[in-house]
């Protein structure tokens, strides 16, 4: 196993996870006080959720301001198509 593989010892990876299901609430201030605390405690010892949210944190100010275009009608189309096949019932 390599170094950046390798586990943290001692750290508890289900916090990461509890952490991944709240970090955009976190990063857009829709948390409270006691649970930001939290949050922030866990980064100050994780640097892979630090990395995470600062990705997030980018990802969303990227988005925020590339501008707003149409998706084009074939495009769409077949978007619809894929999710469709993806929705539908497999044979047996």
């Amino acid at each position: 196993m390599s170094e950046r593989s390798t586990p943290h010892h001692g750290h508890d990876h289900a916090a990461c996870i509890e952490l991944f299901t709240r970090l955009s609430e976190y990063i857009d201030n829709e948390l409270d006080e006691v649970s930001c605390r939290d949050i922030e405690a866990h980064l100050a010892d994780c640097p892979c959720c630090t990395a995470c949210m600062e990705t997030l944190k980018r990802t969303v100010a990227f988005c925020r301001e590339v501008e707003e275009r149409p998706v084009p009608a074939t495009l769409s189309r077949r978007l619809q198509e894929i999710v469709a096949g993806l929705a539908a019932p497999k044979p047996a």
